[in-house]
């Protein structure tokens, strides 16, 4: 009978360690997670298995790899919140996988990715044809983002954390040193010092960082 009471309170505590650990790594949503966030979770999964199963280990030992698992997240967190590369590493970057009604064949075999997933996520947004999409997005998540024809202009982002998005730039049919002039013609030298960056309405438009959000 004590195995059950030492099986109970270990479950209980292991359930409520893990929501304060999820709590602490922040809020994403499933369909959001990156590799690196299910290679934590598939890890913290198996370490909790664990430490139910060999009770006659102590309980701190089994959470231990659990903590140590936690900071490598935290860790990884603000390394990628600080540097884009790093985010573009670990995480990857959106794929065009359908632009102005045009399937992009070559990045579909680039992302091991076919005509059937791209079906069956137009028939789930209720897009019943090809030629009405402006840009279909493949995210790092595996979602699809579709933009219609019929939809306002999609904005891309040309400064990402002090980056240029060079590709962005060939989308809209200029190219780096157009932007250098763009800014320049606004007084901004540096492009370290810009958050945020986009064209719209045939306007640049500018967010500088704020103190303490200085990249790595």
């Amino acid at each position: 009978m004590e195995i059950y009471w030492v099986l109970f309170l270990r479950t209980i505590f292991l359930y409520i360690f893990i929501l304060i650990v999820f709590r602490l790594m922040g809020k994403r949503e499933v369909g959001e997670l990156s590799i690196m966030d299910l290679v934590v979770f598939v890890l913290i999964a198996e370490c909790v298995a664990f430490a139910i199963d060999e009770v006659e280990k102590p309980v701190l030992q089994n959470v231990f790899p659990i903590v140590i698992l936690f900071a490598v997240q935290y860790l990884n967190s603000l390394i990628t919140l600080k540097s884009k590369k790093v985010r573009d590493l670990i995480d990857g970057d959106p794929s065009i996988i359908v632009h102005n009604g045009v399937i992009n064949q070559e990045e579909m075999r680039k992302q091991r990715y076919n005509l059937d997933d791209l079906f069956q996520q137009m028939r789930e947004e209720r897009i019943p044809s090809v030629q009405q999409i402006a840009y279909a997005f493949l995210e790092p998540s595996g979602k699809l983002s579709i933009f219609l024809k019929k939809d306002d202009p999609l904005i891309f982002p040309l400064i990402v954390d002090g980056y240029i998005v060079e590709n962005h730039l060939n989308y809209i049919n200029q190219d780096k040193d157009w932007l250098l002039q763009q800014l320049a013609e606004k007084g901004y030298k540096d492009i370290e010092d810009i958050f945020y960056c986009c064209y719209e309405n045939n306007e640049i438009h500018v967010q500088l960082r704020t103190s303490g959000n200085n990249r790595l």
